[in-house]
């Protein structure tokens, strides 16, 4: 079975994953353009996202052999840094983080990933509408009746598609602030 997802936020992700294998699908597969191949199975699973930032090769050797010695099996991850999907059959350690300072510094590594694909993103943007904002067209604003709603509908698509970096810079956003969130209260304890 194949499914198609986007996910902004790892955790909703990771959620959405472990909401699969609770109905009995295992993920053998996940493509870089957000589609999950799944296969039945009886055995019971779980599944763990980690990001990563840039490992060289030893550490993302020994990072793997880490793992796979407490009976993960490396599903995905990008090298040199990303997101690591692992899995497992459903036992006794179940967390892929073993103290609260490894969770801690987890959040911390999200954090940077999410502030700066957000940054890039708004930079980006910006580069997209300094010179004619989002609408193209140039007189569109001052064209009257059938000329104006024949510019605006054939460049309204257009002007949509240049907003997609912004929105997904808010979902960064978010996301940096969703995990900056968890760190807080993590040093607070």
């Amino acid at each position: 079975m194949k499914k198609c997802k986007l996910f902004f936020d790892i955790e909703k992700e990771e959620q959405w994953l472990n909401e699969q294998l609770q109905k009995g699908y295992r993920c053998t597969h996940i493509s870089g353009l957000g589609i999950y191949t799944f296969e039945k199975t009886d055995k019971r699973n779980v599944m763990r996202l980690d990001y990563q930032d840039y490992l060289s090769k030893k550490k993302r050797d020994n990072y793997k052999v880490l793992y796979e010695d407490f009976g993960w099996n490396h599903i995905k991850g990008s090298w040199p840094g990303g997101i690591h999907y692992w899995q497992k059959e459903d036992g006794e350690q179940n967390d892929i983080f073993s103290d609260r300072q490894s969770r801690n510094n987890y959040y911390k590594r999200l954090m940077g990933y999410s502030s700066g694909l957000s940054i890039v993103l708004l930079l980006f943007s910006y580069m997209l509408f300094k010179d004619s904002g989002v609408y193209a067209t140039e007189g569109l604003w001052s064209m009257e009746g059938v000329l104006f709603w024949k510019a605006f509908l054939f460049e309204t698509p257009f002007a949509l598609l240049k907003l997609i970096p912004v929105c997904m810079a808010v979902f960064y956003g978010v996301s940096y602030y969703k995990a900056y969130q968890k760190y807080s209260m993590l040093k607070e304890k």
